[in-house]
């Protein structure tokens, strides 16, 4: 990464390599440009720092920055955001309505949009695996509307991303999710980002994986798609 100066110094990421939530934060530092030490976690076998560091939740990411670790990763992004304002171009909307209302979306991928779609990949029969599709697809016809809604606002007229002509708050929430979409399609043959359904979505993925910062940070699919086939693998044996 590259160095943003001496305020940049002491900043450590937790994470993995196809943590979604991981991923979003390595996005935030990127478009920042950031510099900060990388620790990949085993999460099957945890240790000390994560447990230290998150003892709530004991999950990635974790940023530590000055000894101090800050956990959650929309939080994380915010206090990028927050503490190096000068940093780039700043990640959430600038106006209090457009970083509320980033907030809510934000918040509804994490509540709505994340469970459903990983509760594909964990369903045991097909039916479940339909219901949780079906779950899934009313979750991105409702990101489908409100990026409509965003995109056509006045401040943002047409705009190609959620945060206007270049990659925002809700962009990083919503396309740290993209590699594991291509991993369940090639996985169970499923479409997360419909054309037919969401076709603003489905422009606005392709734009978002060409961005600097996709290519950076995001993983190919076949890289989610291995660390799917373990969690399942993991999966199976608790139920024995």
């Amino acid at each position: 990464m590259a160095d943003a100066g001496n305020e940049a110094e002491g900043l450590t990421l937790l994470g993995l390599h196809v943590s979604p939530f991981a991923l979003r934060v390595r996005m935030a530092l990127s478009l920042k440009g950031l510099s900060y030490e990388y620790i990949e976690q085993d999460l099957f076998h945890k240790g000390e720092l994560l447990l230290s560091s998150n003892p709530v939740h004991k999950k990635v990411p974790v940023l530590i920055h000055h000894g101090k670790p800050i956990c959650e990763s929309l939080a994380v992004v915010e206090y990028v955001d927050e503490v190096w304002p000068g940093a780039a171009a700043t990640i959430l909307p600038a106006d209090p309505h457009g970083r509320a209302t980033a907030r809510f979306w934000a918040a509804y991928i994490d509540g709505k949009l994340f469970p459903a779609w990983t509760g594909i990949m964990k369903a045991a029969t097909e039916e479940a695996r339909a219901d949780k599709l079906r779950e899934t697809h009313a979750a991105v016809l409702n990101l489908e509307k409100a990026f409509a809604e965003i995109s056509s606002s006045s401040s943002n007229d047409g705009a190609a991303f959620f945060g206007g002509d270049s990659v925002g708050y809700l962009d990083l929430a919503l396309g740290c999710s993209l590699p594991w979409f291509g991993a369940l399609r090639a996985m169970l043959g499923v479409e997360i980002i419909d054309a037919a359904q969401a076709p603003l979505l489905v422009a606005w993925a392709e734009r978002f994986g060409e961005t600097p910062v996709a290519k950076e940070v995001l993983p190919q699919p076949d890289e989610a798609v291995a660390y799917a086939k373990k969690i399942q693998a993991y999966w199976a044996s608790a139920k024995n």
